[in-house]
């Protein structure tokens, strides 16, 4: 008698396995690199397989996200509910559940910084809105835990908070996970303790003499980076930059052979900037002051260089892998300078730790300069400087 072919059977929760595997795809070739037959590849199934359980490609990108939101929504809810534990001791448990969250699903913290963008209106919607509601309870427990603060100041404090957590997207340096757990808490608890600078008159600036105008060249330039900053790199057409620019599509082509050339141009003018100020802040008496120094060249060149804001916005994934590759490259070597810095002054840190660290001080002011409800503040510049010192252990 013939018996029928066994077959394997399937994992409990196929769902959560393949928006996983797909989710591991996105963070390492960015969304629009990634189709669904590359996640059912992925997975050792078909196309048509993959869409009994996904309606299409941003039905997988909106399950991995709001899968991140439903662990932070849990985590906040079981840590702060706990009456019989002080104010501290909740802090102190919540910060311990969502690093190792971060740790153990690092692509998901990708996704939701760079590739969000990508889902539906609605969706992004309630991204929001979950989001913002679990920051308003992060903001209320430390309210408790530091009563001096203003609700302004509280929340200032827990998007930092957020960052940290959030940076262990953007680099794939490791260490065991119960130890990098363990920084990621003493980082957040940093910046949750800092005293916030108390603002002060700003200083003159002399006024600018406009010697002509700009190239065309500039023109461009400056068109893109405003587009891509709004709407992102492949959102925006060339002859959308050239009509910004006040010329004709096709006159672009004169100067740049492509997007993904401008996006080139943008990222080494960046780079160039920052390496200016680089240059000026690493003339200190030591390696610590150099630190403090170099912490704050970094959030003034970013508040005043659009290019920064858009060349490290995430869309170097999109780019062809070249012009990726150099991008990143440079940003690399802008990097390995904090590294060095930062490994003289905590020799108690291992060389991973500092990476680490330093991601986590970048990742602070590059979020909270893109988050517009807190970029507007009237202080901002200091206090970004002051969080990244924090985290640095540079303060005063």
């Amino acid at each position: 008698m013939d018996h029928p072919t066994e077959r394997s059977p399937r994992p409990r929760d196929r769902k959560a396995q393949l928006a996983g595997l797909a989710a591991e795809l996105f963070r390492a070739r960015g969304f629009h690199g990634v189709g669904i037959n590359d996640i059912a590849a992925a997975a050792g199934i078909t196309g048509p397989a993959l869409y009994r359980h996904f309606a299409d490609k941003q039905a997988v990108l909106s399950y991995v996200v709001l899968s991140g939101i439903d662990d932070m929504e849990t985590a906040t809810t079981e840590a702060l509910a706990d009456v019989d534990l002080p104010v501290p001791a909740q802090v102190k448990a919540l910060l311990g559940t969502l690093a190792a969250q971060a740790v153990e699903r690092r692509e998901v913290a990708a996704l939701w910084r760079w590739e969000g963008r990508h889902l539906p209106r609605e969706g992004r919607r309630e991204i929001r809105r979950r989001s913002g509601a679990v920051l308003e309870a992060w903001s209320k427990a430390l309210l408790a835990l530091r009563p001096e603060l203003t609700p302004d100041d509280a929340e200032l404090l827990c998007w930092a908070g957020l960052s940290v957590f959030g940076s262990v997207s953007v680099h794939h340096t490791s260490v065991a996970k119960k130890r990098f757990a363990q920084i990621l808490v003493q980082l957040a608890e940093s910046v949750l303790h800092v005293t916030l600078p108390k603002p002060t008159e700003p200083a003159e600036e002399a006024p600018s003499i406009a010697l002509g105008e700009p190239s065309r060249r500039e023109q461009i330039l400056a068109a893109a980076t405003e587009l891509f900053g709004q709407r992102g790199f492949r959102a925006v057409s060339m002859e959308e930059i050239g009509a910004a620019a006040g010329i004709a599509g096709p006159s672009v082509y004169r100067h740049f052979p492509s997007k993904a050339a401008l996006m080139v141009a943008i990222g080494h003018r960046a780079a160039d900037r920052l390496a200016l100020a680089a240059e000026r802040a690493l003339r200190a008496d030591d390696e610590r002051d150099a630190l403090r120094r170099l912490a704050a060249s970094y959030v003034h060149t970013l508040l005043h260089t659009p290019e920064l804001l858009v060349s490290f916005s995430g869309s170097p994934m999109e780019l062809p892998e070249r012009d990726k590759a150099d991008l990143i490259r440079v940003q690399r070597d802008y990097v390995a300078r904090w590294i060095a810095l930062a490994s003289e002054v905590r020799p108690e840190l291992s060389l991973r730790e500092v990476k680490i660290t330093v991601h986590a001080a970048l990742t602070i002011a590059n979020d909270l300069a893109r988050t517009r409800r807190v970029n507007g503040r009237p202080n901002i510049e200091a206090e970004l400087t002051a969080l990244m010192h924090a985290v640095l252990k540079v303060s005063f």
